[in-house]
């Protein structure tokens, strides 16, 4: 954890100063861009007036109209002894070089453009115009211009580059040194200030989350007590009640895990009694019958067999209901739910149990109001709860007692109740009898008893998004009683 919680934090430091070195770069980039430009346009407001100057101060043109190249070559000279960062160039009307003066003698150019120079004649050089560069094609330079008139006509412009190549060069070259300077002196303070601002903020900002990760780390290695504390005042409050519920989440499913492992536990161990009764009588009558085979009596024999049926029935009933609840634990069977009507279901349930009733000698009910409404669930289910019920009922109830089977109706709903005269169930033992082989301990030796009747009652009743009660006392019997939602225009209220 510490690694990994190391290894997070450089990362998010040196982003953060990679981050920081790149602004500076933009920074220093941009300062440059925008000095160098602000240095040229100071120079072209400076010198905006020199071409006019020239204008004014020398003869052009000869009285025949000729150019006076002595006497502007003369006077170029001059002006770049006196500066020589400019070069003078005579333009036509059109914009042809008809003469300059620029060191080297080195002009590529014969044309220049005069777009710019007509701009910067309109604005009397207060806007920042670059123009041609005649030594360089395609390159740009700030100017001075101003046309040259005669008697009111155009013959040509003086166009004067402020900035030479050669001072272009040396500007070029003291700018390289003034980035470096400005760029290392920047990029050292950038990186320094950014590693202790970063660090500082990085360890501000995570030392929450090592508490987390601590609470993490505890987890894993076994202290299930483990959480954040005042999650919710956490700066990362999310994460830290999401570990937190997270954590309560694992814990509550391995005690659930403990459970069904003790549940297993006493599954198999029930199971396994439950199995081996009904198989051993089975066996022992079978091995009686074959060591007497030859002295044993008809009616003997019939006994014997009647006994090895009645096992084996036991034994298929309780396989069945294991399959049964193992299907309703994992979700197998799904309710095919319809409306139907609960009386007419209860009415095939009582009918069914009459004969087995009068046998043990138990009296059964059916007691209902009357017009009663549909309902809506899975008529086959809810069959297999009633007689559940009936057969835990008839089960417990001894001879001469009674069984009654209620309906009535509820406001949205339609309770259906089995009761019995049998011995009942303490009260500290009803919250568990709905759980698979918790057998009632005051009936616990009666033979007839799987556990696992209730347990699939319960399950069935849970698909149908209701639950089954019990009310009993000891010696008092035992009602157990549900709710099914009434069918209405269509719909289940």
């Amino acid at each position: 954890m510490n690694n990994l919680m190391n290894k997070l934090y450089w990362k998010i430091a040196a982003l953060f100063i990679g981050m920081l070195i790149l602004l500076g770069v933009i920074f220093i980039y941009m300062n440059t861009y925008y000095a160098e430009q602000y240095f040229q346009e100071t120079n072209q407001r400076l010198n905006a007036e020199l071409a006019q100057f020239t204008v004014d101060h020398v003869t052009t043109f000869t009285p025949e109209g000729e150019v006076d190249t002595t006497a502007i070559q003369t006077v170029m000279e001059s002006m770049m002894v006196i500066n020589p960062s400019v070069e003078v160039y005579l333009l036509s009307p059109e914009g042809e070089i008809i003469t300059y003066v620029a060191p080297y003698k080195k002009v590529k150019l014969e044309q220049v453009n005069l777009a710019p120079v007509k701009d910067f004649i309109a604005d009397k050089g207060e806007n920042y115009v670059l123009g041609d560069d005649p030594r360089n094609p395609g390159g740009c330079k700030v100017f001075s211009a101003a046309p040259i008139m005669e008697e009111e006509q155009l013959k040509g412009y003086y166009y004067i580059i402020l900035a030479s190549e050669k001072q272009g060069s040396v500007a070029s070259t003291l700018l390289g040194s003034y980035i470096l300077r400005l760029g290392s002196f920047w990029f050292f303070l950038t990186l320094f200030g950014a590693l202790a601002l970063a660090l500082f903020l990085i360890w501000y900002l995570t030392r929450n989350l090592q508490q987390i990760i601590e609470a993490v780390r505890r987890f894993k290695e076994g202290d299930y007590q483990a959480r954040v504390a005042n999650a919710e005042e956490n700066d990362l409050p999310l994460l830290a009640t999401t570990f937190n519920s997270m954590a309560d989440q694992i814990v509550a499913n391995i005690d659930e895990l403990k459970s069904v492992e003790k549940l297993r536990r006493e599954l198999i161990a029930n199971v396994s009694h439950d199995l081996r009764t009904p198989l051993a009588i089975m066996r022992g009558y079978v091995e009686t019958l074959q060591m007497k085979e030859e002295t044993i009596s008809s009616e003997d024999r019939q006994k014997y067999l009647s006994i090895i049926l009645d096992s084996n029935d036991k034994l298929n009933k309780l396989v069945g209901q294991l399959f049964e609840l193992s299907k309703l634990e994992a979700n197998q069977v799904k309710a095919q739910k319809e409306p139907f009507f609960i009386h007419e279901l209860a009415q095939d349930v009582f009918h069914k149990y009459q004969i087995l009733a009068d046998k043990k000698g138990i009296k059964i009910e059916l007691n209902m109001d009357d017009k009663l409404p549909l309902v809506f669930a899975d008529i086959a289910l809810v069959e297999r709860v009633m007689q559940n019920l009936m057969d835990n009922a008839l089960k417990f109830t001894p001879k001469d007692g009674a069984v009654k089977i209620g309906l009535h109706a509820l406001d949205k709903s339609v309770e259906i109740k089995v009761s019995d005269t049998g011995p009942g169930i303490p009260e500290n033992e009803q919250s568990f009898i709905f759980e698979r082989y918790n057998k009632n301990q005051a009936v616990e030796g009666n033979k007839l008893g799987t556990g696992l009747g209730l347990a699939i009652v319960k399950k069935i009743l849970d698909i149908h998004n209701s639950t089954i009660e019990v009310i009993s006392q000891p010696n008092k019997g035992a009602t157990f009683f549900f709710q099914l939602p009434v069918y209405t225009n269509g719909v289940a209220v």
